[in-house]
């Protein structure tokens, strides 16, 4: 437990800000293998934000989809993506995830260039469908690696990807306006042959990183080593010992609930790039061209404000508080929002910034928070299917986000976002009091200054690993 402590307290020096974003991504947790990862990440996140900015324009000047063609086309491609989570976390239960990263990152390279040769509308559904899968896929197998090679150190990881991963979108995004300025088609396929040229280059980096044959060592850290399984294949385990079966998250109540409860969790997403840009436009008097300053804004304020927040927000305890700041800020949002179509054109303005502001925090708190439960709340020897089924949260909030602000929230006026903040409050209450049961976090029980946070040190107590399927 000694080494837990001295393992935990490097954490959170190395998260003080001493050394700087700069340093830190020089010398992120998990070294060498980690900074490789960053880097292919942030390649990878570039060549999005250049597919993301020009996507909806080239259906329709390239390959001359109508709207409706384009709005099926979109919406059966993130209903697809839902399967990439969980089927990325099975299979990452029984092989290992860097071949399976580069598979993705591949598949994703054919996949975009089919898009330069196919124009039927039932060729281009499977194919971005078949594109958004790996995308998913892509992400959940990711965080594998994350929790692998940054070990207790993984919120920091986090950080350090989100800040990278949000420049490098804001560039692709940046790139992209130069060829939409163009707008000739082959300035549309030169974009994705960018994002195809960026999954190429990430694909050869991850094949460049090493991974850790199994999870023992992070579990050997905790000071349970009778308790550390191989996460090859099923079944494999160490010190010669009998094959043991893995936890079932399908089967897991509990861990099912948390799944659930962080479908609404993610709400600032759908709230950020729909609901404020329509409510601008179609309820305000502010002046169209502050639309894009949401993304700047919530793009400038990740890379500099994630690894201070990531900092508040790891471990058991923290991680379940940050749920609860998340549930009110979102709540002062949706409020702010409600009240903007009264306030003039330049009041509205203001106010709109601020709900941006506000839904960039509560994003910042979210993405370390879902995240940090998530693999809080898994069972060390079956994280990767654990895993796999929590991406499904973030999948089916791209997928019923957008049409429940739409259709629902904003049809219903200033009271529809007035109910949805106090949905999400309550429920972001709901969601820290069960993970808090599960946990073994007791409230009333203040903790030392400086001691871990939880019986294993970073871990969730090992009671809970026991009752995996605990509701």
């Amino acid at each position: 437990m000694r080494h837990v402590a001295k393992d935990v307290g490097t954490a959170k020096s190395g998260e003080g800000g001493g050394g700087g974003l700069l340093a830190q991504l020089r010398n992120p947790p998990g070294g060498r293998n980690a900074r490789i990862m960053l880097l292919a990440q942030g390649l990878d996140r570039t060549g999005s934000g250049l597919w993301a900015a020009s996507s909806v324009l080239y259906f329709t000047f390239v390959t001359h989809l109508s709207a409706h063609q384009i709005g099926v086309l979109l919406g059966v491609a993130g209903a697809a993506g839902v399967l990439g989570s969980p089927l990325a976390g099975f299979l990452a239960g029984r092989f290992r995830v860097r071949p399976l990263l580069i598979g993705c990152h591949l598949l994703r390279l054919v996949t975009l260039c089919l898009l330069l040769v196919c124009t039927g509308f039932g060729v281009l559904l499977a194919v971005v469908a078949v594109t958004c899968v790996g995308d998913r896929a892509a992400k959940t197998l990711e965080m594998l690696f994350a929790t692998r090679v940054a070990g207790d150190r993984r919120a920091v990881y986090q950080a350090l990807f989100r800040s990278a991963a949000n420049a490098g979108y804001a560039l692709g995004a940046a790139v992209a306006a130069i060829g939409l300025a163009v707008g000739t088609r082959d300035a549309y396929r030169a974009l994705i042959l960018g994002n195809a040229l960026s999954f190429a280059v990430a694909a050869v980096l991850v094949w460049r990183t090493g991974e850790p044959r199994d999870a023992g060592a992070e579990v050997a850290r905790h000071g349970e080593p009778g308790n550390a399984h191989d996460d090859g294949p099923e079944g494999a385990t160490s010190a010669g010992r009998p094959p043991v079966r893995r936890a079932n998250p399908w089967r897991d109540p509990g861990y099912l609930r948390f799944v659930l409860l962080d479908i609404p969790m993610n709400l600032d997403d759908s709230i950020l790039n729909v609901g404020l840009p329509l409510w601008l436009v179609d309820r305000t008097s502010a002046p169209h061209a502050l639309v894009p300053a949401f993304l700047f804004l919530n793009t400038v304020l990740v890379v500099l404000l994630q690894m201070s927040i990531s900092a508040r927000a790891e471990g058991p305890r923290p991680a379940t508080r940050a749920v609860l700041v998340y549930g009110v800020t979102v709540l002062v949002c949706c409020a702010a929002v409600a009240v903007a179509p009264g306030c003039g054109s330049w009041g509205a303005a203001a106010v709109l910034l601020a709900a941006a502001l506000l839904v960039t925090l509560a994003e910042l708190m979210r993405s370390v928070s879902s995240w940090e439960l998530a693999v809080l709340l898994a069972p060390r020897d079956a994280r990767a299917a654990y895993l796999g089924v929590a991406g499904v949260s973030q999948s089916v909030q791209k997928s019923a986000g957008p049409p429940l602000l739409t259709g629902v929230v904003m049809a219903a006026g200033p009271v529809g976002w007035l109910v949805l903040g106090g949905a999400v409050a309550g429920l972001a209450v709901v969601q820290r009091s069960a993970c808090a049961r599960r946990l073994g976090i007791q409230p009333s029980t203040p903790r030392p200054s400086g001691a871990p946070e939880a019986a294993d040190g970073r871990g969730r107590p090992e009671p809970v690993t026991a009752r995996s399927g605990e509701s």
